[in-house]
């Protein structure tokens, strides 16, 4: 037999499991939001300011995967950011060309890099203009500009705190980039 008292604890029970299960959903997106923001569709939307794609250099993700090794892939096609001090181009002293991993296309210069003490490789300036794609992303959090090769692969991101002549800071993640050393005469 049922009893008011049994009802009400069983509607009281249900209450907080309906109550629990919300600060659940309310926790984990908190907690998505605080995650670094990414190109993905989900997170931002994005506008092209500067540079141009390459409709020759583009490839399918199964294309991709078979090009990149999977840090590559996670970096370049999926916006992910490598661990900083860990890249190996981040220590780099010797003159020569970074190139994009993705397009195998010359991005910056030696003389264009300097130790910014982020923990990734940074640039004042790229090669030319025409070398990178700038986009603007507009997400959940703070505003960025993304730094991307002309296959569209994510490279890192431009920042307004760089040394002069440009004041900028093209932060890049060295998963992302391939050095090649200048010939020595």
């Amino acid at each position: 037999m049922i009893t008011h008292s049994n009802h009400k604890n069983g509607f009281l029970h249900i209450t907080l499991i309906v109550l629990l299960v919300g600060a659940v959903i309310l926790i984990s997106r908190l907690q998505e939001n605080a995650l670094p923001k990414t190109s993905s569709p989900q997170h931002t939307t994005s506008q092209i300011i500067s540079g141009n794609f390459d409709p020759d250099k583009q490839k399918t993700d199964m294309e991709w995967k078979k090009i990149l090794n999977p840090e590559q892939y996670r970096v370049l096609r999926e916006a992910g950011t490598e661990i900083p001090f860990t890249g190996e181009l981040n220590n780099e002293k010797r003159k020569g060309t970074y190139y994009s991993v993705g397009c195998d296309k010359p991005l910056f210069r030696s003389e264009q890099k300097y130790d910014s003490g982020t923990g990734w490789p940074s640039f004042w300036a790229p090669i030319d203009e025409n070398a990178i794609v700038l986009r603007k992303e507009t997400g959940l959090g703070d505003d960025r500009i993304e730094v991307l090769d002309t296959c569209g692969g994510h490279l890192g991101h431009v920042f307004d705190d760089g040394p002069e002549p440009t004041g900028k800071r093209y932060c890049m993640n060295s998963v992302a980039l391939r050095f090649v050393q200048d010939e020595k005469y």
